[in-house]
């Protein structure tokens, strides 16, 4: 339990209050903290991981609100299952499964994720801030 919260959550406290020093002083800044769709839903034999996940979202907000009068912004991304060299390993099948229940019948790609971010660290959301960006095929 304390290893997932450490590792998934403090550091993200840990981060923030190191870096809200610095954009306090620019005037302007971007969190953009990675939770995951388990952090909203929850999942079976995942109580530690879900309730870290959770614990970033009520975080993010908590900082939108207490930092947005410096024009600091913070959002979450909340991916769903992307497609990476950790997920090569699993079996087809079990893979499939997944897949057949996302509504775009796929896994995402890394590259979704990294647009959301672009978008997010971008001036196109300057009016953005304590929102949860789902980046799922749908399965929210």
């Amino acid at each position: 339990w304390d290893d997932v919260i450490n590792i998934n959550l403090k550091s993200i406290f840990n981060v923030t209050k190191a870096a809200s020093k610095v954009m306090m002083k620019a005037r302007k800044g971007v969190f953009i903290n990675m939770s995951s769709v388990v952090g909203v839903t929850g999942n079976a034999g995942q109580a530690n991981y879900a309730a870290s996940k959770a614990g970033i979202i009520g975080f993010t907000k908590s900082v939108a609100k207490e930092l947005g009068s410096r024009n600091i912004r913070a959002n979450v991304v909340a991916p769903g299952f992307i497609r990476t060299e950790m997920t090569e390993v699993l079996d087809p099948a079990v893979v499939a499964g997944w897949e057949k229940d996302i509504p775009l019948k796929r896994a995402g790609e890394t590259e979704d994720i990294a647009n959301v971010c672009v978008f997010l660290a971008s001036d196109m959301s300057a009016y953005v801030t304590g929102q949860t960006l789902s980046v799922c095929g749908g399965m929210l």
